[in-house]
C-alpha cells in the first residue's frame, strides 16, 4: 500500500525506494491540523507536504490558512517511527519536541484534503506510522520574522516512556514486515 499510495500522489520521475520499487517524486499532500504554540492552541494550520523518501520522510510547509495571502509560519518534519524511535531521538528530546501522529490522528483533528475519502484514509494510515516535529518560525503577532524559532506541538501531545518509544518502532517494523504499511 505504501509505495502504491506514494506513486498515486506523485507526479514526477521515479527513483529507487528502500525496497527497490520505483517511488514517484511526489506532488503535494494537503491537510489541516491545529498546533500548540507557546502553550496556546492555534490554527488549524494548512499543511502543504512533500514526501522526500518512502520510509516515509515528509516535510510540510504550514500556513495559517489556505488564503492566498497567508504566510508561512511553521515547518513540520514527519519522520517514520522506524527512524525516530531506533536511537535517533533520545526519549527526553522526543517528549519535549516530538509528537506521535497515530495519537494525533486518533483525536480527529487532522483533515486530509483534495483526495477521495479512501485515499485520504490511506494518507492518514501512512502518517500514523510517523512522528513529527514542528518548527514555528514566524509568530502571528510579529509583523516580520524575528529570527526566533520555537518548537510547536500537536494538540493533545502525550509524553512516552522508554518502553512506549521502543514499542512504536517495533509496531512500525512489524507492520512493514506484514505488508500493512
Amino acid at each position: 500500500m505504501r509505495s502504491g499510495l506514494l506513486e498515486q500522489i506523485g507526479d514526477g520521475a521515479g527513483e529507487a525506494g528502500e525496497d527497490g520499487a520505483a517511488v514517484e517524486s511526489v506532488g503535494v499532500v494537503v491537510f489541516d491540523a491545529p498546533h500548540v504554540v507557546a502553550g496556546k492552541v492555534m490554527g488549524p494550520y494548512h499543511h502543504y507536504c512533500k514526501v522526500l523518501s518512502p520510509e516515509p520522510v515528509i516535510e510540510c510547509l504550514c500556513y495559517r490558512s489556505s488564503d492566498p495571502g497567508a504566510r508561512l509560519e511553521q515547518v513540520e518534519y514527519i519522520i517514520a517511527k522506524s527512524i525516530t524511535r531506533t536511537g535517533a531521538v533520545p526519549l527526553a528530546d522526543w517528549n519535549k519536541n516530538w509528537h506521535d501522529h497515530k495519537q494525533e490522528i486518533a483525536t480527529g483533528r487532522v483533515q486530509v484534503h483534495d483526495l477521495p475519502p479512501d485515499k485520504a484514509k490511506e494518507v492518514a494510515d501512512l502518517v500514523s506510522t510517523t512522528d513529527g516535529i514542528i518548527f514555528h518560525v514566524w509568530s502571528h503577532d510579529d509583523k516580520v520574522p524575528s529570527g526566533t524559532v520555537t518548537i510547536a506541538q500537536s494538540v493533545g501531545h502525550v509524553n512516552l516512556t522508554q518502553a512506549e518509544l521502543n514499542q512504536g518502532a517495533q509496531e512500525t517494523a512489524a507492520a512493514k514486515a506484514s505488508g500493512r504499511r
